[in-house]
């Protein structure tokens, strides 16, 4: 990310510091326990005292975000991973004293933009009063678990033991697995989600986001808040049509992202609405009140590996196409994976982003040691040779 680019997030972030810690003083946030580490796995069965004893309030909300699932290792079921958040939605006085504050130190946002519903709709998910310490109950092919707690960001993270039976019965058409997250008895709500089933072999893409499938303009400071906040997000021309070719070759699709979790629902609805393909969600942890603040503003290069390399370590037997652009360092990040691994990336393809550094020595040293047919670089995505 550029110095500018950063420093205006930075604002950004000390901006929602003072409002999440007054939402959180204002709503009174539940206490928890001082450390709630999630275990590796969680126990399955029909526990159904799980459901009757949900700890989810009527005023509180959880997301699951879209996951996958692998075969276990001795071949008798599934892994599937679960990515939940609880919170509470922000108080109305939190939203207007950020307001003022905003309009009034980052470029490029008015007084006038702050009465937008997207910029309000997409700023509030950053100032909600997460739930920590909650064991949440999720349904998962027809069984009931507990969750571990949830951590001081509302956030948990598990695994799923499933046979193959319970999987097959509950699958969807299109290779994924329903689950949820059930409130008390007599709330009519239910928390959906859903886990991709990636087999041990096949064609995935891990795809970045920003400027590789979505306009997002990282290089321009004003533009970049603009876009992620206050206009409706558009497609890059042609990737959908791209991405729909690697589906038509039985391609399953990971997007590996440096958004926050707090944008994961409005990602899911622009990848639908833009008719790109679903897939599972490798976002940034972002919590103003500790050191994940500083997480999102790190180098990609110093963030990608970390996700990507468990990707290819847990799918030995898959080929993978990485798909990423100019703006930041995906060619660095890319070229490097693909020199550790090279029976694994079988290709990497670059959009050349406006404002990048698209200059020939730069792909040539990016790519250095891999052979001519391993990556391309493209502005039109219709010019893109697939494997």
């Amino acid at each position: 990310m550029l110095p500018k680019a950063r420093r205006a997030l930075r604002t950004l972030a000390a901006l929602l510091v003072a409002a999440a810690t007054t939402a959180s003083q204002s709503a009174g946030a539940a206490p928890g326990p001082a450390e709630s580490p999630p275990p590796a796995g969680m126990p399955a069965g029909r526990d159904t005292a799980a459901a009757v004893d949900s700890p989810v309030r009527d005023d509180e909300e959880v997301v699951l975000f879209p996951s996958l699932a692998s075969r276990q290792v001795d071949g008798t079921g599934w892994s599937v991973d679960v990515h939940a958040w609880i919170f509470e939605p922000e108080q109305d006085s939190a939203w207007r004293g950020l307001a003022v504050d905003l309009s009034a130190a980052l470029p490029g946002l008015s007084r006038d933009d702050l009465d937008d519903p997207r910029l309000q709709r997409r700023l509030r998910a950053f100032l909600v009063d997460n739930e920590r310490g909650k064991r949440l109950p999720l349904l998962a092919a027809g069984h009931l678990a507990r969750l571990p707690r949830t951590g001081p960001d509302g956030h948990v993270t598990a695994t799923q033991r499933l046979d193959d039976a319970a999987v097959a019965a509950a699958r969807d058409e299109h290779g994924w697995l329903p689950l949820a997250v059930l409130p008390p008895p007599g709330d009519p709500r239910r928390f959906p989600g859903r886990a991709l089933l990636v087999p041990p072999t096949g064609l995935s893409v891990i795809s970045d986001i920003d400027d590789t499938v979505k306009l997002s303009h990282v290089t321009d400071t004003e533009r970049l808040l603009r876009t992620t906040f206050l206009e409706e997000w558009q497609a890059v021309p042609g990737m959908p049509a791209l991405y729909a070719r690697l589906a038509e070759r039985g391609a399953l699709f990971h997007y590996v992202s440096s958004s926050p979790w707090q944008l994961g629902p409005e990602l899911q609805t622009f990848l639908a609405d833009a008719g790109l393909p679903a897939g599972s969600f490798h976002l940034k942890s972002f919590r103003a009140k500790d050191r994940t603040l500083f997480d999102l503003f790190a180098s990609a290069e110093e963030t990608k590996p970390a996700v990507i390399e468990p990707l290819l370590e847990r799918f030995p037997g898959r080929r993978f196409v990485l798909v990423g652009d100019s703006g930041e360092r995906d060619p660095e990040v890319y070229g490097r994976l693909a020199r550790d691994r090279p029976g694994q990336v079988e290709r990497i393809l670059i959009r050349t982003a406006p404002g990048g550094d698209n200059t020939p020595e730069r792909f040539a040293a990016a790519f250095a040691g891999l052979p001519a047919e391993a990556w391309q670089v493209f502005a039109n995505p219709a010019d893109v040779a697939l494997p």
